[in-house]
């Protein structure tokens, strides 16, 4: 029986240290464990791709918002130019005009010329900042704010345009009257020969 017991330990033994496939061809053993936490992992991977869904919904909405907000202060900037730029107008055409009108240079009927010249620039700039106020109170023809950001930014570079050519109506008046000036005391020096 010893022997017995030996030889069935030994067996035993050799069988245990045997490769798997060697040892059995039966049904293949399924560990259920595994399977289970296969399916909780799918499931907590389910999860967090909704989180993900849904925080990539919510950046969407914050992303939108943020458009809104640079829309809303693009706007404010271009109208704050438009104003500053009309304010700028306003003061060139209401110094300028009493300097160059107040000159002794300037022939009384190229007043009425010179006066019609900047109220037009003037009234023009007038329109322009209603019409703009009308823009931005009233829903104008149900625009967008890219579409109402162009028309806004279309109207600063018209106004910077106009203030351009108020300079550059400056300049011209300023030469005509230093070359009458300069005309009259040529014409009016005396001589000492």
């Amino acid at each position: 029986m010893k022997k017995r017991l030996k030889t069935l330990g030994i067996s035993l033994t050799f069988a245990l240290l045997l490769p798997a496939g060697a040892t059995c061809q039966g049904m293949p053993v399924y560990d259920n464990t595994n399977f289970v936490s296969l399916v909780k992992q799918l499931v907590e991977s389910a999860k967090q791709t909704v989180e993900l869904l849904k925080m990539v919904e919510h950046l969407q909405e914050a992303k939108e918002k943020l458009e809104k907000v640079n829309n809303a202060v693009r706007q404010y900037q271009a109208v704050r130019d438009i104003t500053r730029d009309n304010q700028r107008l306003v003061d060139l055409v209401r110094i300028d005009l009493r300097e160059i009108l107040n000159s002794p240079y300037i022939h009384p009927d190229e007043v009425g010329i010179i006066s019609r010249d900047l109220d037009a620039i003037i009234e023009n700039s007038l329109s322009q900042l209603e019409f703009m106020g009308q823009v931005l109170s009233h829903d104008f023809l149900n625009m967008t704010d890219a579409e109402r950001l162009t028309m806004l930014e279309g109207h600063r570079e018209s106004t910077r345009q106009m203030v351009a050519d108020i300079r550059i109506k400056r300049k011209r008046y300023a030469l005509v009257i230093s070359f009458r000036e300069m005309r009259d005391r040529i014409n009016n020096r005396e001589t000492n020969f």
